[in-house]
């Protein structure tokens, strides 16, 4: 089955907003055999608009619109796919409810335009829009093709496409295979690193592995279909087992969870209470960590000691360490571990104290140079990196890191 997308939005065009929206479903459409060959932006204009659906139906069977949908003029989506199929928009009576509902919660007048998002086809499905108030549409062309609108803003469409579109897409498509895909998340390794590794196993057709780059990790997405769920299931076992035998503990993930999601689950396992000091991450690794629900459990609490006078204070830093090796170095590190793990009583206690820029780097301690320790037991180990970037790409590749430590003290000494 052929598909096509069409991204609406003038700001789209202009560059003021990245699609990431059409990158996600133009990743996810192969895990269910739907092929996808045209992807097009086009900007508020419903000639323009109309030209591009006309266009796309006559190449596939499946149209995706992404924006469009909301109460405003240039919201010129649904009325443009209707006057193509030459269909009638009617009001979805629950969808008018949900608007009323919403705009007396917040105590906020409603506007008449709210009601245009209420339009739906006549021929066609209304898809639930729990995220947002415009509820996306499938409209039914007289030739068995289908026109699917779905709402612009990133969390409202990943949901509907999660739990509306996904479904939709298996009830229709004619290949009676299953379609399986698990997502592996790897860190310390780049892209190209991983591709490398992987080598003939990344040209696989049945199961497929995909390497992408993620928010400083990598992501390895393998698909597999089979005449049922437990032999699509076999499939990626297998081939699961092959990567993880050449990447070994750089995979974290094998369920798509974030880096601090997967130190927060082994901790509440284990029992592990954990600590942190950080100067030049300003607390990002403690809000990572507690960005996670159930981190209570396990996050004892953090210390920011920006200057060498918090760092003395709170921390017991010998004044003697600061003169003579800095601020930024090895021996400072591991005076703020042990004395974070003192202070907390913590299983696992880990400093950060680095120079994230863009001031302050010297020859011999340039920007981006981030020295960590972690004290455990009755052990410290120490860790020295040179980060690139600027100042926001060094502090979140510090922070990761940092959770990466904490993750494999934990697995190898727990």
């Amino acid at each position: 089955m052929k598909a096509e997308i069409i991204s609406v939005g003038t700001e789209l065009l202009l560059g003021q907003i990245v699609d990431t929206n059409a990158a996600y479903l133009s990743a996810r459409l192969p895990e269910i055999g739907v092929s996808l060959y045209h992807r097009s932006t086009v900007g508020d204009n419903r000639d323009r608009l109309k030209e591009a659906i006309n266009k796309a139906l006559l190449r596939s069977q499946i149209v995706f619109t992404i924006g469009g949908i909301g109460p405003t003029p240039d919201d010129i989506t649904k009325e443009s796919v209707a006057e193509v199929l030459g269909q009638e928009l009617v009001v979805h009576q629950e969808t008018v409810k949900k608007l009323r509902d919403f705009f007396t919660k917040i105590s906020v007048p409603m506007t008449d335009n709210n009601l245009k998002q209420a339009l739906v086809p006549a021929k066609g499905r209304v898809l639930e829009n729990p995220m947002g108030t415009a509820p996306g549409s499938v409209f039914f062309t007289n030739d068995n093709k289908y026109v699917i609108v779905m709402p612009g803003p990133p969390k409202e469409f990943i949901f509907m496409y999660e739990n509306a579109i996904l479904p939709f897409l298996k009830e229709i498509y004619p290949e009676k295979l299953v379609f399986e895909s698990r997502v592996l998340r790897i860190f310390g390794m780049g892209e190209s690193t991983v591709a490398h590794e992987l080598g003939s196993l990344l040209d696989g057709e049945n199961p497929t592995v995909a390497p992408y780059v993620g928010d400083g990790d990598v992501t390895l997405r393998i698909c597999a279909r089979a005449e049922n769920k437990i032999n699509a299931v076999e499939k990626i076992d297998n081939l699961q087992e092959k990567i993880k035998r050449i990447l070994g503990n750089a995979i974290y993930s094998f369920e798509n969870k974030s880096l601090a999601q997967t130190v927060v689950d082994i901790c509440r396992i284990k029992n592990i209470k954990i600590a942190f000091a950080e100067s030049c991450t300003g607390g990002l690794v403690s809000k990572k960590i507690t960005d996670v629900a159930g981190s209570s459990e396990i996050f004892i609490g953090g210390a920011v000691t920006y200057s060498n006078e918090m760092k003395v204070k709170m921390l017991g830093v010998s004044e003697k360490k600061l003169v003579d090796f800095g601020a930024v170095s090895k021996e400072v590190a591991i005076e703020m571990a042990v004395g974070m793990k003192i202070l907390t009583n913590s299983h696992i206690s880990l400093s950060i104290t680095g120079i994230a820029g863009p001031d302050g780097g010297t020859e011999k301690k340039p920007i981006g140079l981030v020295y960590m320790a972690v004290a455990y037991k009755d052990k410290i180990k120490d860790f020295k990196f040179t980060f690139n970037g600027d100042r926001d790409g060094i502090r979140l590749r510090a922070s990761l890191n940092a959770i990466d430590i904490v993750r494999k003290v934990v697995l190898e000494e727990f």
